[in-house]
C-alpha cells in the first residue's frame, strides 16, 4: 500500500546518534502543534524543552512530557470547582494525554527527516526534572524524548507478528507454537541486525541461582526484555515516592 503517512510510521526507529543541526523554529513549532492535535481527555499535559544544555545522545532537542494537573486546577478554581477525582484516575488520564501528544510529535518529526528516542525511566528521577525546570506541585514528568537529525542509518527494529498482537472477537489460547513464532520473529530479527552486540547491551544476571548461558551470538530481544522485567523495579516504593514529591498520592497506598 502506497501511503506516505503509513510509510513514515513504519520506518520509525529509535535514534541515538544525532548531527549538530538544529531544526528551525518553524519546524519545531509544526512538530509541537502536531502534538497538540492528538486526542485528549483534558489536555492534562505540558511539554518541557531543553536545547541549550547537553542532552542524552547529544541530541539537539530534549522534550519532557509531563502530566499536568496544575494548569487544570487553576482553570477549575476560576470556575469555582475543587478536585475530587482521585490521583490514580488523574494520573491514568494524564498518561494518556501526554503519550498521545508525544507520539504525534514523533511522527511529525519523522516527516521532517528527524529521528527521536524515548527515555522511559524518567518517572524514577522525576524530582531531578522537577528541580531543573522549577515545576510546581501537581506536575509529574512522565517521559523524555530526544529529537534531532539522525547521524546514523539502520532499518526499523522487528515487531511481533500481527497474529501475536491483533486478536479479533476474543483473546486466543497462547499455545506453544504461537509463542515460539512470536519469539523467533523478534530474536532472529534483532540478531540479523546485530543490535545487542553493536551496543554491547547484554544485561548482567542479578538473580541468585541463575547463571549466564548466553553470548552475543544468541542473546536477543526476548532474553533481554525477560531480564528487565525479571530483575528490575520489584519495589514500587521509589516510584510512589516520586509521585508524592510531585504532589500526587495514590489512593490506598501509604
Amino acid at each position: 500500500m502506497e501511503n506516505p503517512v503509513i510509510q513514515t510510521m513504519l520506518n520509525r526507529r529509535s535514534v541515538r546518534k544525532y548531527t549538530t543541526q538544529q531544526p528551525t523554529d518553524e519546524v519545531l513549532e509544526a512538530v509541537v502543534r502536531a502534538g497538540q492535535q492528538a486526542p485528549f481527555a483534558a489536555q492534562m499535559y505540558s511539554i518541557l524543552l531543553n536545547r541549550k544544555k547537553k542532552n542524552p545522545f547529544n541530541a539537539p532537542l530534549l522534550f519532557t512530557f509531563c502530566i499536568d494537573m496544575h494548569k487544570l486546577e487553576l482553570i477549575m478554581a476560576r470556575r469555582g470547582w475543587k478536585t475530587v477525582s482521585n490521583d490514580l484516575s488523574i494520573l491514568l488520564f494524564g498518561i494518556q494525554d501526554a503519550a498521545y501528544a508525544a507520539e504525534n510529535m514523533v511522527i511529525a518529526a519523522e516527516s521532517f527527516g528527524m529521528g527521536s528516542c524515548y527515555l522511559g525511566v524518567t518517572p524514577y528521577y522525576a524530582t531531578r526534572v522537577q528541580k531543573r525546570y522549577h515545576l510546581p506541585p501537581r506536575v509529574f514528568p512522565l517521559v523524555e524524548l530526544t529529537m534531532g537529525y539522525p547521524a546514523e542509518d539502520f532499518p526499523p527494529r522487528p515487531r511481533y507478528p500481527l497474529e501475536f498482537t491483533l486478536f479479533e472477537d476474543r483473546y486466543p489460547e497462547m499455545d506453544e507454537e504461537l509463542v515460539t513464532r512470536a519469539m523467533q520473529a523478534m530474536d532472529e530479527g534483532y540478531l540479523a541486525q546485530g543490535y545487542y552486540i553493536k551496543q554491547r547491551a547484554k544485561l548482567p544476571i542479578e538473580v541468585e541461582g541463575k547463571t549466564e548461558t548466553y553470548t552475543y551470538k544468541d542473546y536477543s530481544w526476548t532474553e533481554h526484555i525477560s531480564r528487565k522485567e525479571g530483575q528490575w523495579f520489584a519495589d514500587p516504593g521509589d516510584l510512589l515516592a516520586q509521585f508524592k514529591a510531585c504532589g500526587f498520592t495514590i489512593p490506598g497506598v501509604k
